[in-house]
């Protein structure tokens, strides 16, 4: 029989807010959740795969400032082009990538340089998104990338699984290794800029 942990269990094995857990329990991305009353119940070897995530390896990327988009779990809006905004599995890539896209306080440029958007829920990359060569601006100084595309995105974060459902061979390779690692921003909007570094040497070289 697997060990279940409760919510609060579960985020001081992983050393994160219970709110911070909640969201990707929301966003429908942890296998093996079970109920007991008003309290979720989760796998530990789900906890132990998270906890165990390896950092996103940004340093690979050939750029100094990497843009990360910040979401919650999805909810439902009442919009002219989309009904959801956020981030869940189910809604597919279509409604997926419209509930990413939106208007942000942001450098255009930047984004625009590195040519990658990875998305982030409760600290690990859920989405990836591409095709960010152009951008519009509104009048309240916000910017938006209309011809973005998602390159992958994840459906199971514990395993991960992953779906890439892009017919760029490109944008598939720029999504597979950085979908499910972990990487922490912070900033008070959507939109954070990460710097990204080399890893600690360990001893070991990479794969």
């Amino acid at each position: 029989m697997a060990v279940l942990l409760t919510t609060g269990q579960a985020a001081a094995e992983l050393d994160c807010a219970i709110t911070t857990l909640r969201r990707l329990i929301r966003a429908n991305v942890l296998p093996g959740l079970t109920h007991r009353g008003v309290r979720v119940m989760i796998p530990l070897h789900v906890v132990q795969a998270l906890h165990q995530r390896a950092h996103a390896p940004l340093h690979r990327l050939n750029t100094t400032e990497i843009a990360v988009l910040r979401v919650d779990a999805a909810r439902r809006v009442d919009e002219a082009d989309r009904a959801w905004i956020g981030y869940a599995p189910h809604l597919g890539a279509d409604n997926l990538l419209k509930s990413l896209r939106g208007w942000w306080r942001c450098d255009p440029d930047s984004i625009t340089a590195a040519g990658i958007l990875p998305v982030t829920l409760s600290g690990y990359v859920v989405a990836v998104l591409t095709g960010l060569d152009t951008w519009q601006r509104n009048d309240k100084g916000r910017y938006a990338f209309p011809d973005a595309r998602l390159a992958g995105y994840i459906t199971d974060l514990a395993a991960p699984t992953m779906e890439l459902p892009s017919a760029r061979q490109d944008d598939r390779a720029l999504a597979t290794p950085l979908l499910g690692t972990r990487l922490q921003s912070h900033s008070g909007g959507a939109i954070a800029y990460v710097t990204p570094t080399p890893p600690a040497d360990d001893g070991h070289e990479e794969p």
